[in-house]
């Protein structure tokens, strides 16, 4: 029998919503925006009127249930990644509420209850020149840029890192004065001591194999740049010093992108090796099943 536990509420509005989350996503009442085997997430209102975002993360086996049990289900590392990101300056959603259904103590399933980013759009649809007025405008897509690769290095700087930055893990809204920048898919925020460049290169190859399809090279140059914070030195305090100063920010830019380039070939080549690899073994598990069926019909023919 599943057990529900609540691990977190910011209210009883809050703890009672997320009580029902099996009963509405079984109903239909959540507006789908993520439907995969492990991960299903969207919009629901409450008895209040009030849009929300709820997501179910699915534990597939026993075994799976026990560590995350002792390491904390998804649900559990969201809360501790809101609170990392929310303490130093960081926008994310802010939970709500967070459950977990057990039996006989392991972790079958996992909700998360937060705060919804109606208004906000994917780093991409900022972009995407396809993607009507939003992508539109040489300008607007370098302040984007900018403002996200700013955020990036900050959250770096700040110590904090996540395992999956992928342009869908950022979710952008216009505000007044400014454009916001909110870190989603919570639970994969850690921080480390330490600030090592392999950390920021991970990140940053993630980061560019999801966006690299809308970007020029130039504008992922830009980009870099950015995020490297290279020298915007005034050339009245030396010409000579500030053109030297330039041409080694080029350099190193240059050198840089070239790495990740590299590193996201290197990325792309073993993730369509482990394609191959599934799609071999799911054909010959076609083949296996299609060759029996056919030895079950002949042996009936013979008979």
């Amino acid at each position: 029998m599943m057990r529900k536990v609540v691990l977190y509420a910011e209210s009883a509005h809050s703890a009672a919503l997320i009580e029902r989350a099996e009963e509405l996503f079984a109903s239909g009442e959540v507006r789908l925006v993520k439907d995969e085997p492990k991960t299903k997430a969207g919009f629901v209102v409450d008895d209040q009127g009030r849009t929300r975002f709820v997501k179910r993360f699915e534990v597939r086996s026993p075994g799976r249930g026990l560590v995350e049990r002792v390491r904390g289900s998804r649900a559990v590392r969201s809360l501790r990644g809101a609170a990392l990101l929310g303490g130093a300056g960081f926008g994310r959603p802010m939970p709500l509420a967070a459950m977990e259904l057990r039996t006989a103590g392991l972790i079958r399933r996992s909700y998360l209850l937060s705060e919804a980013l109606y208004q906000a759009q994917t780093f991409s649809a900022f972009i995407d020149p396809r993607i009507g007025r939003a992508g539109a405008g040489y300008k607007r897509r370098t302040e984007v840029l900018r403002a996200v690769a700013r955020e990036v290095r900050r959250l770096h700087d700040a110590g904090l890192f996540t395992a999956d930055l992928q342009e869908t893990n950022l979710m952008l809204e216009q505000g007044p004065c400014r454009l916001e920048v909110f870190f989603v898919d919570l639970d994969g925020f850690r921080r480390r001591a330490a600030s090592s460049w392999r950390s920021r290169r991970r990140n940053l190859v993630q980061l560019d194999r999801s966006i690299g399809r809308f970007l020029s090279y130039a504008e992922r140059l830009r980009f870099l740049r950015e995020y490297l914070g290279a020298s915007h030195a005034d050339p009245r305090g030396g010409l000579q010093r500030f053109i030297v100063g330039r041409a080694t920010d080029r350099k190193r830019i240059h050198a840089l992108a070239a790495r990740l380039l590299r590193e996201r070939a290197r990325k792309d080549r073993t993730s369509l090796r482990a394609r191959n690899r599934r799609a071999l073994w799911r054909g010959l598990l076609r083949a296996g099943a299609l060759t029996f069926r056919f030895e079950g019909l002949r042996a009936k023919w013979d008979r």
